[in-house]
């Protein structure tokens, strides 16, 4: 099948090579020049314009975009002059599932499909494959399933669910059409809520391992600090790069997450390469922004965003006010780190 791919970074250019070697016609385009004659060594179609672009894939055309979702509204005004009744774009990226609707509606107007595809792989995906979470209309999804069914992991990934075996549909190829638009990024938008939740639990119980020997090391004895109680229950001076790659075999807590985090341990077992600062690019907030509409408590997701938000220092003001107060009403000093 051929498709347009615009968005050629670390995940939209993989899913480009996965599809040519699946067989696909792939017509690409981006802002590099060395960039678009690099894939097109690979075997893709490079275009040096939106025009030209357009004008070489064959209608009713299928776009996709792997592009940050503060410019995709810009990307879909530079190619509608161009596109006709029927074309599809498809929105690959993290867009806001709300923006989705509106961007569907519009397009319908149009005569033109809007399909969004929540996608999870990283950079991993083009050996693993994406997983896929898709909204819009159903025809229009099933009319893009060569597509999808290239680029996901394929049934063959992981062991089948028990009890599955009578189930028809595509989700153990890993991708699933989940409803009208705007569903897939939903879907998405919560995946990748879970998945603060997640990376949060690992860091913190991993922080707590690291400070297993808190007993062997000296502590201010004065009237500002709680004292350790109990030095000689925290001796333990622990591989955390092990426990990780033990946890992995077994374990209940097991996943590819931590396959992750045993990765980076074996490597770097102090994070030297990593100053802390964990950035959010924006499904955290949409988590717990549909949470509190719909009233469903995410207490665990909420923390995890507040967590990144302190990591990049703004918790700072909210410190020293607190430092402030404690001096101003008890007159205690503040501590070194």
């Amino acid at each position: 099948m051929q498709v347009g791919m615009i968005g050629l970074g670390r995940m939209g250019g993989n899913m480009v090579r996965r599809l040519l070697r699946g067989q696909h016609e792939c017509v690409i385009y981006g802002r590099r020049p060395e960039v678009l004659s690099g894939f097109a060594k690979e075997g893709a179609v490079a275009s040096p314009s939106i025009e030209d672009f357009v004008t070489k894939l064959k209608p009713p055309r299928a776009i996709w975009l792997m592009v940050p979702a503060a410019v995709v509204d810009r990307t879909i005004e530079d190619l509608l002059p161009h596109l006709q009744r029927d074309d599809i774009l498809i929105d690959g990226g993290n867009s806001y599932y709300i923006d989705d609707i509106r961007r569907a509606r519009e397009l319908h107007a149009r005569g033109m499909h809007y399909v969004d595809v929540g996608t999870s792989g990283g950079v991993w995906g083009l050996e693993r494959g994406y997983c896929m979470m898709i909204g819009g209309t159903k025809s229009v999804a099933h009319h893009l399933d060569p597509i999808l069914r290239t680029l996901a992991p394929g049934r063959a990934s992981v062991p089948r669910t028990p009890g599955r075996e009578k189930v028809t549909g595509t989700v153990e190829e890993g991708y699933l059409y989940c409803g009208p638009s705007g569903a897939g990024h939903f879907v998405k938008m919560v995946h990748n809520g879970i998945e603060y939740g997640l990376m949060a639990a690992y860091a913190e119980g991993f922080n707590i391992l690291r400070h297993a020997n808190a007993g062997k090391e000296t502590h201010v004895v004065d009237a500002e600090t709680t004292p350790l109680r109990h030095p000689e229950h925290f001796q333990y001076d622990l591989n955390l790069a092990d426990i990780a790659e033990v946890w992995r075999r077994g374990s209940v807590i097991a996943s590819w997450l931590l396959d992750l985090t045993a990765g980076a341990l074996l490597k770097d077992p102090q994070l030297n390469k990593f100053s802390g600062r964990v950035a959010d690019s924006g499904e955290g907030r949409w988590t717990i922004a549909a949470a509190i509409d719909e009233g469903a408590p995410a207490p665990v997701l909420s923390a995890a965003l507040y967590q990144r938000f302190g990591s990049r220092g703004e918790n700072q003001f909210a410190d020293k006010l607190l430092s402030g107060l404690r001096y101003q009403f008890g007159g205690h000093e503040e501590k070194g780190g």
